[in-house]
């Protein structure tokens, strides 16, 4: 029991210190602990999920969209990868997948405010996308441009890994 405790201990620390290299934008060594980590557990989850964070905030979008799928392949019961996804998809304006990929991170759990707020924004800018397109189509409404404007001024914020 003991050596399973400590054991547990052991990866904590591995989790934090590439936590901790990440937050202070050490990327390649964070790269360089992730992977060594991975080599010996390669189906550890949290670690692949840190990964692809490190992908992603290291401007590898493809890669990160690789982990981030696997992971919800592994293990779908987990919400972060599809939240995560979301936002990449959202970065490259594939608004449609990054609903659903929102849509699945709420079904896989329904208190995941993240995910919740991730999809406000989503929805936003499909309904500005939708408010362009009727601008372009000829609408005459009054209302239209104000609501354009107010969702550009909405769509200023970021979604939220």
């Amino acid at each position: 029991m003991l050596a399973a405790c400590l054991t547990n201990v052991a990866y904590a620390d591995e989790y934090s210190d590439v936590n901790q290299l990440i937050r202070t934008g050490q990327l390649i060594e964070a790269t360089r602990q992730a992977e060594v980590y991975l080599d010996n557990k390669p189906h550890d989850p949290q670690m692949r999920f840190l990964n692809g964070v490190i992908q992603s905030t290291t401007g590898n979008p493809t890669q990160a969209i690789a982990i981030f799928t696997k992971l919800t392949e592994d293990y779908p019961e987990l919400p972060e990868p599809y939240n995560n996804l979301a936002v990449l998809y959202a970065q490259q304006d594939q608004l449609d997948k990054a609903r659903t990929a929102l849509e699945m991170a709420i079904r896989t759990n329904p208190g995941y405010a993240t995910a919740h707020e991730n999809l406000a924004d989503v929805y936003a800018a499909l309904a500005g996308q939708a408010y362009s397109k009727a601008l372009q189509l000829g609408s005459t409404s009054a209302a239209l441009s104000p609501k354009l404007a107010l969702i550009r001024e909405l769509l200023q914020v970021k979604l939220k890994n």
